[in-house]
This record gives structure tokens, sequence and C-alpha cells, in this order.
């Protein structure tokens, strides 16, 4: 099978394998398409944390956009993890003058300890420079929360800081409401002239490791293949859903997911 359409990635390393490139790689190829990489940091964690960060030099970070873009191209773009302000400068200089499209972005900021991974400068540069280059941007609730200032605690409250980040130069808005206290969750899409709101219960469940990451990267893959914004928002929430469901139960801490669901047939109506 000749993968349907190539996907750059730009995000961090996890020597797991749950989350951050080696996620979005599982991710990209299980969906039938062709995975690019520029990777900003190498990590080593595992399940149960994170015990050291390594950058890569920006020098050879752009360098490896700049290789992938002259030669191979690419349909989409999923941005990461990017925790320095000049990483967020180069992304936007090389992505504009490469008029790169479908980019969607996963605005890492919050641990699940809650520690904040990124600086405020940061957090600036990346509204500033990178929101007006998005197809979409995915945050979740903490996440919309640094980026609007806002506190979210309803769904109105979700719309409200959608429609906020919207304002500040994406495309679309898809905010992820699984930090909401409710037995149900609510992922919800803003768009220029839509809201959109996909509600499915919580599932109970320790493998949540690179979710955020797997869902940023079915998405830009879908776009890649020229699914439109409702389509790609439902067939990614839902093969993220079903990769939860079927996850392998690897590690003591928050397990990965199950990238590989789709190949098994009872999963392929995902």
């Amino acid at each position: 099978m000749k993968p349907r359409s190539k996907v750059l990635i730009i995000a961090g390393s996890d020597s797991s394998g749950g989350a951050g490139i080696q996620a979005d790689i599982k991710t990209v190829t299980a969906l039938g398409s062709y995975a690019t990489t520029a990777v900003t940091a190498v990590t080593a964690q595992n399940t149960k944390g994170v015990k050291k960060i390594v950058s890569i030099p920006t020098e050879i970070f752009q360098k490896q956009i700049i290789m992938i873009l002259e030669d191979i191209g690419a349909h989409a773009v999923k941005i990461g993890m990017l925790h320095n302000t000049d990483i967020i400068k180069s992304v936007y200089k090389i992505l504009k003058k490469y008029k790169s499209k479908n980019v969607v972005l996963d605005p890492v900021m919050i641990a699940k300890s809650g520690a904040k991974l990124i600086s405020n400068s940061s957090i600036k540069y990346l509204k500033k420079l990178l929101l007006p280059l998005c197809t979409l941007v995915t945050p979740n609730i903490p996440e919309a929360e640094v980026l609007t200032g806002y506190s979210i605690s309803t769904k109105e409250d979700m719309i409200k800081a959608a429609k906020k980040i919207l304002s500040m130069g994406s495309k679309n808005v898809l905010l992820k409401g699984g930090h909401l206290k409710n037995k149900m969750i609510f992922d919800i899409l803003v768009t220029k002239k839509n809201v959109k709101i996909y509600s499915k219960r919580k599932i109970k469940t320790k493998n949540t490791h690179g979710t955020g990451c797997t869902l940023s990267s079915a998405l830009a893959t879908c776009l890649s293949q020229r699914k439109n914004i409702f389509e790609a928002c439902k067939f990614s929430l839902n093969y993220v859903d079903q990769a939860i469901i079927h996850a392998p139960n690897y590690g003591k801490g928050f397990g990965p997911l199950n990238h590989l669901v789709l190949f098994n047939s009872k999963n392929n109506h995902v």
C-alpha cells in the first residue's frame, strides 16, 4: 500500500514510545500516510515520568525542517512541544517561507503534574507568531486557560475560551474537555462559522500517555488526506477512544495507547 500523503512532525522524542515523535510516527503510519520528523528535544522518560530533557541545538533543528521541505515536502505539519522562543521563531520563519498548509498545533504547556513546561515569553511568541499560521489548534482545558487567562469549569466556559483562541488567528480550535470533572467528555470544535460539540462517556483508565500527541497527529493526517475539518475531528477523536480502550497496559504509570487499533478488523469502522 502506497502512503496517501506526507506529514511533517515537529516535536520532542519520548524514549518510552507512548507520546511525542514516537506516538506521532505510529499514528501517521497507522492511518496510511508517510511521516517525516524534526526533533526539538530528546527526553529520558517512561510511563512514570520524565527524568531528563535535552534540547536540540536551534541550527540543527532548523536544518531538519528545511531538508525535509526542500526535498520530500509535506501535505500537513503537526507541531508538538516547542519549549523555547528560538524554536518557536524558527518554526514560524520556516513554515511561513515554505507556505506550509494544514498546520496542526498541539500547544504542549502543562505537564500531568500541573507544572508549566514553557516560559511566559514562549507563550507570548506562540500566540503572536504560530497561532495565525494554524489550520487547527488543539489545547486541553489547562492550556486553554493559559492561552486566554480564563477560568474554565463548564461547557459554556469552553466555548467562550475556544472563541477567544480563534480570535488570536487560528482558523479552527478543538478544545479538549477531558479535564472537566464530569462523567461525560465534551470536545468542542469552534470554526469561524460553527460550534460543534463531540460528546462521549469518560473512559476510566490510567492508559492515557500520549493522547494529545496521538490526536493532533491523527488530525494532521486526516487533513493531509483531504478530509474536511468536521470529518477529521470525528474520525480522530474516535481513533483515540479506540486506542485507549484497546491499550496494551504497558508500564507501571500512565500507560501508552494502542496505535495499531485499526489493524484489529473489529475496529475498522473508527
